[in-house]
Formats: structure tokens, C-alpha cells, sequence
């Protein structure tokens, strides 16, 4: 989530059903949540759908995400597999560059892809999950990344590509 992040103590607190904190992290999400469903919903009426859907989900089980670090990931899943959901009952197909391994990941329930998630990220070698906790969970720029780690911007942005695409292949499997 890029705009003003929430941090982990108010993740906790959200975790643990304080109103202000769930408030806070519903309004954090949902721009992101808009745009990422935007890009990936065959239609407009289908993203705002899809983006409503994530974010009652996110409401409703907040609590059972696990760490900070894997909720981008989670919601921008359970968009995806809302946009898919949707596309079914309309009667298409999923989307262009859907592989079949896609398509059954997103069919997955919440709970199996929340731990898969969680499970993918840990996977990563230290120097790749650093540079995506740094990029994706504290939203740091990538010259910021690359002054904190004293690497250059190249291997920052070479590192963060390596690692999403690990994570992609640990969850396609």
C-alpha cells in the first residue's frame, strides 16, 4: 500500500478490533485496492465490485492476517480472485496471460492462499526479502533501499524484481 503506510503498531492494533485502526487501514488500502482492481477487472463495474469485496473482506478478517508484511499481497490476491470470480459468472473466460495455474491459485480459499503467501515470502532468501519488506511493506523508495543497503539502484531494482518473481513461482506451484 503506497499512500501515508499504516504501521505496524496500528496494524496490530487493527488486528486486535480497535475501530480507529481498522478505519485507518481500510481508508490506507482502499486507493491501492481501486487500482489494482481497475487494472485487473475486464470492467469498471467489476473493479469497484471487486474493490468493495476486498475491502469487506479485509474488514471482516483482518484479525487472521498473521503480519503486516503479508497484506498487500493478500488483498491484492483476493482482488484478483474476485476480478476472476466475476468473469466467471459473467461467463468468460480469465482474463489474456491467466495461466491455468493462475486461475487455480485464485480459486484457492482465502485461508490456504493467506498461508501460501505468508509460506512464499519466507521462502525468499534473506537479501531478497529484505528488499521487498523495504519496498512493498515500508514503502521506501528505491534509492532510498539502495543508500540503506549500500548497493546500487540497479541491484536494488534487480533484487525486488527476483523476488516478486520468486514469489510468483512459489505460489504457481
Amino acid at each position: 500500500m503506497s499512500a501515508a503506510a499504516i504501521s505496524p503498531g496500528q496494524f496490530e492494533a487493527a488486528r486486535f478490533g480497535d475501530p480507529r485502526a481498522i478505519a485507518r487501514l481500510l481508508e490506507t488500502a482502499q486507493p491501492d485496492i481501486r487500482r489494482y482492481a481497475r487494472a485487473t477487472c475486464r470492467s469498471s463495474a467489476d473493479a469497484e465490485d471487486a474493490a468493495q469485496e476486498a475491502l469487506w473482506i479485509l474488514f471482516r478478517h483482518v484479525g487472521t492476517i498473521r503480519s503486516l508484511l503479508a497484506l498487500s499481497a493478500w488483498l491484492f490476491s483476493v482482488v484478483r480472485r474476485e476480478c476472476l470470480r466475476l468473469a466467471r459468472k459473467a461467463g468468460l473466460t480469465p482474463a489474456a496471460g491467466d495461466s491455468e495455474a493462475e486461475a487455480a491459485l485464485l480459486a484457492r480459499p482465502e485461508a490456504d492462499l493467506r498461508l501460501d503467501v505468508a509460506a512464499a515470502f519466507e521462502a525468499l532468501p534473506q537479501h531478497y526479502r529484505e528488499v521487498a519488506l523495504m519496498r512493498d511493506v515500508k514503502e521506501m523508495t528505491i534509492d532510498d533501499i539502495a543508500i540503506a543497503l549500500g548497493a546500487s539502484r540497479q541491484t536494488v531494482k534487480a533484487r525486488l524484481h527476483r523476488a516478486r518473481a520468486l514469489m510468483r513461482e512459489y505460489l504457481t506451484r
